[in-house]
């Protein structure tokens, strides 16, 4: 008997999973804080191939560390110099920065 060519991971008859919009954009979103609205989005540890400077704690982000880089949403000089200014911080100095201000 031929076997069937339908797949087993969703059977035809149920819905589609509700789409990860974060996941989708690359772990894109937007916070918003006491200094402003910023675009914040996650670096997986195998996309991380170059050394920043943490400008949460000023020590290195190291080639293969997951971390974040983030942006302000608007700058005076407009949305190409907000992402020209974008920095790379490990992932608790950003979630810590808030409370330190």
């Amino acid at each position: 008997m031929p076997r069937s060519r339908r797949s087993a991971k969703r059977p035809w008859g149920q819905e589609h999973p509700d789409l990860d919009v974060e996941r989708a954009l690359g772990g894109r979103r937007t916070e918003t804080s006491a200094d402003g609205d910023w675009v914040v989005q996650s670096v997986p540890a195998g996309s991380s191939t170059k050394v920043y400077r943490c400008p949460g704690c000023q020590q290195e982000v190291t080639a293969g560390t997951a971390h974040l880089v983030a942006w302000a949403t608007d700058s005076l000089l407009g949305a190409d110099a907000a992402v020209s200014d974008r920095r790379h911080w490990h992932t608790a100095c950003w979630r810590s920065r808030g409370r330190r201000r």
